[in-house]
């Protein structure tokens, strides 16, 4: 048997519980940034809002009605002029408008701003119409794109998409 010739050294207390106290730190730092990240991180599911949404068949928007699409938080609203996709969240403050029918047009609950069939303010609080979301016909099915908002002043009728 040959024996080893080399010294053994010997790890003291205090090293080696040094070097698990920093090894514990670093796992924590790096377990709690993990988190973090996951909690800053959209989850995004498709249908969802954010995403693009299929709000339904053409045919089922007829002319004059206002449609709410709760999964995308917009409402389809079918004027003289084309299919128009509105947020449903009011431009004073942001509360969700609901649509009228027996009205005619939004009503917000949080300060009474009014809105018609195509977004414009008709009084209250509000600065701004009702806010739009990209729309297109795909195959006969209405797809709306809640990942972008479009903001505007007024209403024109180049906003409103064909059918």
């Amino acid at each position: 048997m040959i024996e080893s010739t080399r010294p053994t050294k010997k790890v003291d207390r205090r090293s080696f519980l040094l070097v698990t106290w920093l090894g514990s730190m670093a796992a924590l730092v790096a377990q709690a940034g993990v988190g973090l990240f996951n909690f800053f991180k959209p989850r995004l599911q498709a249908g969802t809002f954010g995403t693009r949404v299929n709000a339904g068949a053409l045919a089922e928007f007829k002319p004059g009605t206002v449609r709410h699409v709760p999964e995308g938080q917009f409402y389809i609203s079918h004027v003289q002029d084309g299919l128009l996709a509105m947020w449903h969240r009011c431009t004073h403050l942001g509360c969700t408008v609901p649509w009228r029918d027996d009205e005619g047009i939004f009503h917000c609950p949080c300060h009474s701003s009014l809105f018609d069939p195509t977004g414009e303010v008709l009084g209250g609080p509000a600065p701004r119409p009702l806010d739009l979301f990209p729309l297109e016909i795909v195959d006969g099915e209405v797809v709306v794109d809640t990942s972008r908002v479009i903001q505007r002043q007024r209403y024109d009728p180049s906003q409103a998409t064909k059918v």
